[in-house]
């Protein structure tokens, strides 16, 4: 039915983007932001080009408030915006935040003004009225957040909207709270709305029930919707909101709508809030997964180094990714060949018949081979002496109750010795904050992933942590095992650094 979409709806040429990452975003459970980590996420929005940061809910708590201050003060490009309920007092606290706009969540359907106010739907259009106007005479921008909007009778949508527009109200968006249209639905939805008052803002708002967030946004768009709320990597409550890195880059690529968007930082952007939040991205994620542009299969490796647009749609380099030629049993032997020669290795036909041996027998047993192992393995068959031009020495982390976690480190780098501290906000953190000082190499290798997982279990469970390097262009993987967490990221970080160092020595 998509087809049906691209005949029957009509797309604007331009779209605007409202994130919501910091508001609904956040209301993802086990997600809890303080201030300045919801300002370095503001930041990462700002500069990937948002139109609207939608920097929480004020009248929630203090915190709130305050997060929602610091980013009005923070001089940023992007509208910044708080969510409110429908009550007056939630909307000045917003505006004395420092805000550039409201958006004002109004419930229209009956299911939800009987069940959590106990009233009729008619009391509603008085509080449409109200609390935009009120908005308005505070002279800020006024939206309105129609929840549960797709649950609702058109006639009396008809009527909310008509009422907000009588009182001044700058965008009106209609909301899939439950994630129930389906694409054909959220078109017809949509383009009914837009027939009605064809001169309104429309925005689309919609959630991942059922996994249509992405169809029906664009859905919505090609119904008349040109406002478009969305959060970082599908964050979001239950399966999460429409999801910002794949609307943009399928309106993009797909459907030719500009956005707006920076698209090369949308990797980054991805990074830095599953970091800040805690909240990893499942591999397979599109845009932004670490799987999105790799390849294991020696039949797509083969054809990718030919052609990359053999097996790849979307070039990473587009949205700030990198390729990655994955090395496990279904390597194929250009792969494999071409992850030696970039590691700076030639090995001859019985040592490279070896390596890929190791490979799919590791591969069988389940292991899964980072670059740094296939180095490893590589340099044991080719009977190359590993040299680390970097190696720790020693380390000590302070941390308890009341007490921010500090380390302090020790590092051998080309013969000489360096100490570094810093802090963290745990024990890991804080370590690999002081290695990364301790290490200051010429190029700088930024952390793009880290991930952890127990081997076995009770508390003196053996632990795999995966880390992800970049440097420039070039990405490698690494990891480290140990009874200790710290100490494993640190030879997972480590192991990777060193690797970078010895392909560039071997490059002189």
């Amino acid at each position: 039915m998509i087809w049906g979409i691209a005949l029957l709806g009509k797309y604007p040429e331009q779209v605007q983007f409202f994130d919501t990452t910091l508001r609904d975003g956040e209301q993802t459970p086990g997600i809890s932001l303080t201030p300045p980590k919801k300002l370095e996420i503001a930041q990462a929005l700002d500069s990937l080009g948002v139109n609207v940061i939608e920097a929480g809910f004020a009248a929630v708590s203090p915190g709130e408030r305050e997060a929602v201050e610091l980013i009005s003060n923070a001089g940023l490009d992007a509208e910044v915006c708080s969510a409110t309920r429908s009550v007056i007092k939630d909307i000045d606290v917003a505006i004395d935040a420092g805000v550039d706009s409201v958006n004002i969540i109004i419930p229209v359907s009956e299911l939800h003004v009987k069940r959590k106010f106990n009233k009729e739907q008619a009391w509603i259009l008085d509080v449409t009225s109200n609390v935009v106007q009120h908005a308005k005479d505070r002279g800020v921008v006024a939206e309105i957040c129609l929840e549960d909007g797709s649950r609702t009778k058109m006639d009396f949508l008809r009527k909310v909207i008509q009422r907000a527009l009588d009182a001044g109200v700058d965008r009106v968006t209609p909301c899939d709270t439950v994630g129930t249209l389906t694409p054909e639905r959220s078109l017809e939805y949509y383009g009914a709305l837009h027939e009605m008052f064809p001169d309104m803002v429309l925005g689309v708002h919609v959630h991942n029930d059922f996994g249509l967030a992405t169809a029906n946004t664009i859905a919505g768009v090609a119904g008349g919707a040109t406002h478009i709320h969305a959060t970082i990597n599908g964050l979001g409550e239950r399966a999460g909101n429409a999801s910002l890195e794949e609307n943009c880059v399928a309106l993009e690529l797909l459907y030719k709508v500009k956005t707006g968007i920076n698209m090369q930082r949308i990797t980054s952007t991805s990074h830095t809030v599953s970091r800040v939040t805690g909240m990893q991205v499942q591999p397979n994620k599109a845009i932004v997964g670490r799987n999105a542009f790799a390849h294991e299969s020696g039949i797509h490796t083969h054809a990718i180094l030919r052609d990359p647009t053999t097996y790849e749609r979307i070039d990473p380099a587009l949205v700030g990714a990198t390729r990655r030629l994955v090395s496990g049993k279904h390597a194929g032997s250009t792969g494999l060949f071409n992850n030696l020669m970039t590691m700076g290795l030639e090995p001859s036909e019985a040592q490279f018949n070896e390596i890929l041996e190791q490979v799919k027998s590791l591969g069988d047993k389940g292991t899964l081979i980072s670059d740094t192992d296939l180095y490893e393995i590589a340099s044991k068959v080719m009977d190359i002496h590993q040299q680390n031009p970097l190696v720790v020495d020693e380390f000590i982390v302070t941390t308890g109750n009341k007490i921010t976690p500090t380390a302090s480190i020790k590092v051998t780098r080309n013969g000489d010795s360096y100490m570094e501290a810093a802090t963290g906000n745990g024990p890991v953190d804080a370590t690999l904050n002081a290695l990364v000082k301790a290490v200051a190499i010429e190029d700088p290798v930024e952390l793009e992933l880290y991930q952890v997982e127990a081997i076995t279990g009770g508390t003196n469970a053996v632990v795999n942590v995966e880390v992800r390097l970049r440097q420039g262009d070039r990405v490698v993987t690494s990891r480290g095992v140990n009874e200790d967490i710290v100490l494993a990221s640190v030879n997972a970080y480590l192991n990777g650094v060193n690797l970078y160092q010895n392909m560039k020595k071997d490059r002189q």
